[in-house]
């Protein structure tokens, strides 16, 4: 990790999986509850601290995150808020974890819980594309544009406004081509689980 500057780390946690059928973020993937793969690359972000937004079973959710920050040694850089309006969708969540953060934040990743296979070569390299001036920046796989987006300064007050289950979608779509697209080293920036069947890729 490069030095820490003033970035955050938002990862939502908040859905209640309902094509899963419940309890998502906590079922088995590869020996662990999901949501460890998409906490330590949040993690693993060159942030001062992540912030994680729970929704649907909010008390188990809560202590599992703890116990794998404090295992990782990393409980100091954690903090857990809950998104009483989750049932709105991504946008609710996105607002509660944006109002959580220091007033002097300047840029924001955001992770997806149900995507645990982020690699972390990425992170830096998202940042580097902000430092050089783009207004935000997401990974590339083969044509597709995955997870996390790095939202600079500039974007932090609309990100703070999403509504809706769209989430940032439209803020990135307004951008264009002034978006980022920074290569991926692997298909896990695509990679998330939906259903059942997907734990056993």
């Amino acid at each position: 990790m490069t030095g820490v500057r003033a970035y955050e780390a938002i990862l939502l946690a908040a859905g209640s999986g309902r094509r899963f059928g419940g309890g998502k973020m906590l079922a088995a993937f590869e020996g662990a509850p999901l949501i460890e793969g998409a906490l330590k690359a949040a993690l693993a972000a060159p942030v001062r601290g992540v912030t994680v937004v729970t929704g649907a079973d909010p008390e188990a959710v809560t202590e599992i995150v703890w116990i794998i920050a404090d295992r990782l040694g990393q409980g100091s850089r954690l903090d857990v808020v809950h998104a009483d309006d989750h049932l709105e969708g991504m946008g609710a969540s996105l607002r509660r974890g944006m109002a959580s953060l220091p007033a002097d934040t300047q840029g924001v990743f955001v992770f997806l819980g149900d995507m645990p296979r982020i690699p972390v070569a990425v992170l830096d390299e998202l940042v580097a594309a902000v430092e050089a001036g783009a207004p935000a920046a997401a990974p590339v796989w083969e044509g597709q544009r995955g997870h996390p987006v790095l939202f600079g300064p500039g974007l932090l007050a609309d990100l703070g406004r999403v509504t809706g289950d769209a989430g940032a979608r439209e803020i990135l779509k307004g951008l264009g081509p002034a978006l980022a697209l920074v290569p991926a080293p692997d298909a896990g920036v695509l990679f998330d689980v939906d259903q059942p069947a997907d734990l056993t890729p």
